[in-house]
């Protein structure tokens, strides 16, 4: 991993200087020991995550940031004795910023670019932990009062044993008139099929749109931030082998508020069952959390920020499961560690660095 990076920084070191250029680095760690509890289906098992992630990244940038090229690896680790289970994914992706508030990123790109993490319906936590890159493209658009984005994620390319896979999504939220905002989500999947492929195997889709309203009422009260949303989710999946398509559709509703170092999480579903083909074909065709495959559905967060600044969250975590037919608990430690460039100038300033929070990646 070393010699990787070292060769890609004496590639971009090796670009004429035909404006002033920056080198740019950074360092992003996580370690996290997930334990689930009250699985009573195949859907969601009880069982242990534990494992560490770090991924360094080191490039250059031209214009003043305008144009930036990085380059790096993301090295996910189990928690065990030997080397067995890990995984070494590439990083290395074109950033275009532009003045008017655009961005658009291609290549192999870090998950964390996005403005925000995707629902836990369209993108499930073991996905998140196990799958940190974009394979595409990503356009983005962010204002002070809201964002779009739009994304390319081309999961699996065509062999003799592996499927054609990508993922197109799309994401928005603007503030409109005080605590307004509106906004949502929309996810297509395709899932094709294997080289030389037989009779049986069909090409496969998966659907959903859910338009969200939003009441945000961060700094409005004496909790730090506290945001109530409610939609519709309305999913569509087909197999096209007997061209049928499934239309569950149901009702949607989020809660978050934090205090200082407490944050309460709560995601309410109730409607039909979101994932129709799940048993069929798994994380292959469907991206998002297999609990949204019961008609009802609630998930509370209960979670302490025990270090909190720009470069640390560490936090502990209790979350409560529960459908209509059973319970789970997962009890949950993250500590997730960043520093680039831009930190490391400032990292004589105890005030700059303690007046920010680093965002959550689990």
């Amino acid at each position: 991993m070393r010699n990787w990076l070292l060769t890609i920084l004496t590639l971009l070191l090796a670009i004429p200087p035909l404006e002033a250029q920056e080198v740019e680095w950074s360092v992003d760690a996580s370690i996290l020991i997930n334990n689930r509890e009250g699985g009573e289906d195949s859907f969601s098992p009880d069982q242990t995550f534990a494992f560490t992630r770090l991924a360094p990244e080191v490039g250059i940038s031209l214009m003043d940031r305008r144009h930036v090229l990085k380059g790096g690896v993301v090295w996910y680790q189990p928690m065990i004795d030997n080397l067995e289970g890990y995984k070494v994914l590439p990083t290395l992706y074109y950033r275009f910023n532009s003045d008017e508030g655009w961005h658009i990123t291609a290549g192999l790109l870090p998950r964390s670019l996005m403005v925000k993490r995707a629902p836990r319906y369209l993108w499930s936590d073991s996905l998140n932990y196990c799958q940190p890159n974009i394979r595409g493209i990503m356009a983005q658009y962010i204002k002070p009062g809201g964002y779009a984005e739009a994304l390319v994620d081309w999961r699996q390319m065509q062999t003799e044993r592996q499927r054609e896979a990508f993922t197109i999504m799309a994401n928005t939220d603007w503030r409109i008139a005080g605590p307004l905002r509106l906004g949502g989500h929309v996810q297509y999947s395709h899932l094709a099929m294997t080289r030389n492929h037989n009779e049986e195997q069909h090409v496969n889709d998966d659907l959903i749109l859910n338009p969200m309203a939003s009441l945000d009422f961060s700094h409005r009260t004496v909790l730090d931030s506290l945001r109530l949303s409610a939609g519709a989710i309305i999913a569509m999946q087909r197999d096209r082998g007997n061209d049928r398509w499934e239309r569950p559709a149901g009702f949607a509703a989020t809660a978050t508020a934090r205090w200082r170092w407490i944050e309460l999480d709560e995601t309410f579903y109730t409607g039909g069952r979101l994932m129709p083909l799940y048993s069929k074909f798994g994380s292959e065709l469907i991206q998002g959390d297999p609990y949204y495959n019961n008609k009802t559905y609630s998930r509370t967060d209960l979670v302490f920020h025990i270090v909190s600044n720009r470069f640390v969250d560490f936090t502990g975590s209790l979350m409560l499961h529960a459908t209509d037919c059973n319970v789970g608990f997962w009890q949950q430690v993250t500590c997730r560690v960043y520093l680039d460039n831009s930190l490391w100038k400032h990292r004589t300033d105890r005030s700059y660095l303690k007046s920010g929070r680093l965002q959550q990646l689990y």
